[in-house]
């Protein structure tokens, strides 16, 4: 599979941007590029990554996003294989308005399996799509922030960004 690959700055640090040229395949920040090339061959095998500027307008989008206009991404189509279960949980992240949190437990009650919390930090764990598929915007049973691939700062700094109120 051959998907092109950007690479964008913003507050945060780079960011790589892989699309098909309309929708994303992945996003990840440039110092997990490890995760991310290991979440891209999870899910479509061997793939080559080509340089393309601004692939379907996502670096539009991302300033977009980082400018002010949250819903700059949610208008981004994104397209990734994965299990039902995780594409599911990836919808519903997609459905969680910036400025709000989640928790997992929430998440499990929302798609009707309550005891599928784990699953849910499984599935939302396994997001090849930062940012664009919100996992940054789930929280611990207790409200407390929990695990990022981009790192808790980067989390606390995205939700903040967004307004939600975090520690």
């Amino acid at each position: 599979m051959k998907l092109l690959q950007d690479r964008v700055a913003t507050p945060l640090g780079t960011v790589l941007v892989v699309s098909d040229g309309e929708s994303l395949r992945a996003l990840d920040f440039e110092d997990f590029e490890a995760r991310m090339h290991k979440l891209l061959a999870r899910h479509y095998g061997e793939v080559e990554l080509l340089p393309g500027r601004n692939p379907g307008g996502a670096r539009h989008a991302l300033d977009a996003y980082f400018a002010g206009d949250f819903h700059a991404l949610d208008r981004f189509p994104v397209a990734t294989n994965g299990t039902a279960f995780q594409q599911l949980i990836w919808r519903e992240l997609r459905a969680i308005s910036a400025g709000t949190t989640s928790t997992y437990g929430e998440l499990a009650t929302r798609i009707g399996n309550p005891a599928a919390s784990r699953a849910v930090g499984l599935a939302n764990g396994a997001n090849p799509i930062a940012i664009a598929v919100p996992c940054h915007r789930m929280l611990g049973a207790n409200g407390n922030l929990t695990g990022y691939a981009g790192g808790l700062t980067r989390k606390r700094w995205l939700l903040r960004h967004e307004g939600a109120f975090v520690d």
